[in-house]
């Protein structure tokens, strides 16, 4: 009869594994509890597994929270405002954003830049969860034109020892001061920034519409930024980290609800892309006016000569990278004229064979075009007086030697193809009777004589080309007869 399972017992035959004998005085047969003993070794492995598991997970949750700080992600602004620029700024921004950083810290050393761009960096700042802290450094750095707003739009900012703050009348293309409504925009934006943060909105206001700047010591007493600090710490050693130090007047830091402890914080650099950090690069006054002159040469060399196509290249790539830096500038119109006439002026003196003398005017049209591209008011946007000088020399060079040569190439006879047979001279290999096979400049035609036949081994002179039939004569002409059979007959190279 088979066992019956009781609730919460097992069958008497499995309560052990060692068995009586048949007889009772046998005893009991030898206890088989191999079994028994590797699951209890398997139970003992899973509980010490365990055991570790739980002590590494929790010294690890320990480890981090003793050891994890607040972050400050670095960023910077260093160069021209421009959309590269905008588009790194905002990407630090908004990365610090999703990691939940303590704040961030813009150092900012600009000369300005694109509106567009700089009111990207300014709606970016706004709308951060975060505060941004923006810091003029190193010392001779500048928040001008543009970084003027930035410093303004941000609700913390300092500034070190010897930088300045200021200069921010907008500049147009033509490189004068732009017409008063875009002035009076520009001037309501920065006075908005300004009331925001209870700074000097008067003196920020004057700072577009008169250009003036201020030093770092007088902007903090002008109540235009907040602090002065003389390093990354020194910016971030506010609130709880600096009881002692007096509590600025202007910015977040004067709003007594607003806290912020920056204590024994970690600073992360966060850097441009590869794409970013090339293209901002570009945006250089210097630049911009090489690759302006390289592109209006090439392009009227191509003019001239339209089947050099690497100079058509060349030219559009050029122009189209110089322009597109001058966005970004103070540029004025008068200069790109000047560039441009000195490159006309350049090919024309090859071509008209002027022997130099308009060479000499277009060096001097590229030098004053060098030295108007950009708006004198703004100091920090202008070519360098070197870089003028050598363009200048190369482009002499240029014009005297590769130009004068890829002209002189242009007009030349053509040396080579079917354009050279007519004159030449050769040898039949067989009689035209009247057409037959003849041996003209190293190579085998198919020829035709109009007059008597002309047996095999005669020099011949060519008529024309008809096809790829070559009309011949019989050559009369004993020394071009020489020349021609020796030369048929590799005995002249």
């Amino acid at each position: 009869m088979a066992s019956i399972w009781v609730y919460g017992t097992l069958p008497p035959s499995s309560l052990s594994l060692c068995q009586p004998l048949s007889e009772p005085w046998q005893g009991f047969a030898e206890c088989d509890d191999g079994g028994m003993r590797k699951a209890r070794l398997g139970m003992l492995i899973l509980i010490c597994l365990a055991w570790a598991g739980s002590l590494a997970a929790t010294q690890a949750a320990f480890g981090q929270t003793s050891t994890a700080r607040p972050v400050v992600l670095s960023l910077k602004l260093n160069g021209v405002v421009d959309p590269f620029m905008a588009s790194y700024v905002k990407r630090g921004i908004s990365q610090a954003n999703a990691d939940n950083d303590a704040a961030v810290l813009l150092t900012i050393d600009t000369p300005g830049g694109l509106d567009s761009s700089m009111r990207e960096i300014v709606t970016s700042i706004l709308g951060s969860r975060i505060p941004v802290i923006c810091y003029t450094a190193p010392s001779g750095a500048r928040a001008a034109s543009a970084g003027t707003f930035i410093m303004l739009a941000c609700p913390i900012n300092a500034m070190a020892p010897g930088t300045n703050i200021g200069a921010a009348h907008p500049v147009g293309v033509s490189g004068a001061i732009e017409s008063e409504k875009v002035t009076n925009d520009a001037a309501a934006f920065i006075v908005s920034l300004a009331e925001r943060w209870h700074r000097n909105a008067d003196w920020a206001e004057k700072a577009v519409r008169d250009a003036i700047s201020a030093p770092a010591d007088q902007a903090v007493q002008l109540h235009v930024v907040d602090y002065v600090a003389v390093d990354d710490r020194a910016v971030l050693a506010i609130g709880p980290c600096a009881p002692s130090a007096v509590k600025p007047t202007t910015g977040a830091l004067a709003d007594p609800s607003f806290h912020l402890n920056l204590c024994g914080t970690d600073i992360t650099s966060f850097h441009m892309s590869l794409a970013e950090s090339l293209f901002h690069s570009f945006a250089d006054p210097n630049v911009a006016f090489l690759l302006l002159n390289i592109g209006f040469l090439a392009l009227i060399v191509w003019v001239i000569h339209p089947a050099f196509h690497v100079m058509l290249a060349v030219g559009i790539v050029s122009t189209v990278i110089g322009l597109a830096i001058l966005e970004t500038l103070p540029v004025r119109l008068v200069g790109v004229i000047l560039l441009l006439i000195a490159s006309i002026l350049f090919v024309l003196d090859v071509k008209a064979k002027a022997h130099g003398v308009l060479t000499s005017a277009g060096i001097a049209m590229l030098v004053l075009g060098g030295l108007l591209l950009f708006n004198p008011t703004v100091p920090t946007a202008r070519v360098s007086r070197p870089l003028i000088v050598g363009v200048a020399a190369a482009a002499a060079l240029f014009t005297f030697f590769t130009l004068r040569s890829i002209i002189s190439a242009k007009d030349a006879p053509v040396r080579t193809g079917i354009e050279t047979l007519p004159g030449s001279v050769g040898v039949t290999e067989t009689a035209l009777e009247p057409r037959g096979t003849v041996r003209v400049q190293h190579q085998t035609w198919t020829g035709e004589t109009e007059g008597d036949p002309i047996p095999a081994g005669t020099p011949i002179r060519v008529l024309g080309v008809r096809g790829v039939i070559l009309r011949v004569e019989r050559d009369l002409t004993p020394a071009a007869s020489a020349a021609g059979e020796a030369h048929e007959e590799g005995m002249v190279p």
